[in-house]
């Protein structure tokens, strides 16, 4: 038996989300088909998160256990020979036969993008948030320092998660612009459900001047998911690295 490790890129437009799912194309079931048209075994493909619905991966990582001889780095173009274009194998290796994809990471970056402009964005839309009104780019860096750091980030949580502890590090965020896009970046030892978007959410509170820059402290310190922003929509996050 064998473990076979993926990296992989995906477009998630057109899928709900990672998880395998009965009733829609999902990345996990798309996978996992094409794996088994090549090695012509049941195989269960453990992903390293469970992005939602719309969310895209640069450096998704999976692995699935083998008896395929299959080289391990021929995975990769034998595998895209059987996927639809808006999923790609980036790599291929063999590794440690109790290497886990989800329970082995020790973080990731995830990056959320913003058009901020007047008008609506024809090219690139499936993979940015349009917001008209001009955002106050530097309250938002500022706010960026106050959530850094050991806490209970139940205030940046959805309901439907079932985790034992809403506690979580974040280790670096940070805000890129170039002309009109917005880039923020996150990394984190873990993120519970939807808190990426919700922390983006509420950054754009800030942008739009309904709180100042130190509220975030106040905001973590209740606990209360309804003090928090929105819940920005999936298609302008992007998972950027997994780290192990």
């Amino acid at each position: 038996m064998r473990n076979i490790k993926l990296t992989i890129e995906y477009d998630g437009t057109n899928y709900l989300g990672w998880q395998k799912q009965k009733n829609g194309a999902t990345i996990q079931g798309t996978l996992e088909e094409a794996i088994k048209l090549l090695t012509k075994e049941e195989i269960e493909l453990v992903g390293s998160s469970r992005t939602d619905t719309g969310v895209h991966a640069k450096a998704f990582i999976a692995n699935f256990k083998t008896n395929s001889t299959i080289p391990a780095d021929k995975f990769r173009e034998a595998i895209n020979h059987k996927l639809p274009e808006d999923i790609v194998i980036i790599k291929s290796e063999e590794v440690d036969i109790n290497f886990h994809s989800r329970y082995d990471a020790k973080g990731k970056t995830y990056s959320y993008s913003i058009i901020n402009r007047d008008i609506y964005p024809a090219i690139g839309r499936n993979y940015l948030y349009h917001i008209k009104k001009k955002l106050n780019i530097n309250s938002m860096k500022e706010a960026c320092k106050y959530f850094i750091g050991t806490y209970d980030f139940s205030a940046f949580k959805s309901s439907g998660s079932s985790v034992k502890t809403s506690i979580r590090t974040i280790k670096d965020l940070h805000i890129d612009e170039e002309n009109e896009i917005i880039k923020i970046y996150v990394t984190g030892d873990g993120f519970l459900y939807n808190m990426v978007r919700i922390i983006v959410g509420t950054l754009l509170m800030v942008g739009n001047n309904k709180i100042k820059p130190e509220e975030i402290t106040n905001i973590i310190e209740s606990k209360d998911r309804q003090k928090a922003g929105i819940c920005v929509p999936a298609k302008g996050l992007t998972l950027e690295k997994v780290y192990y």
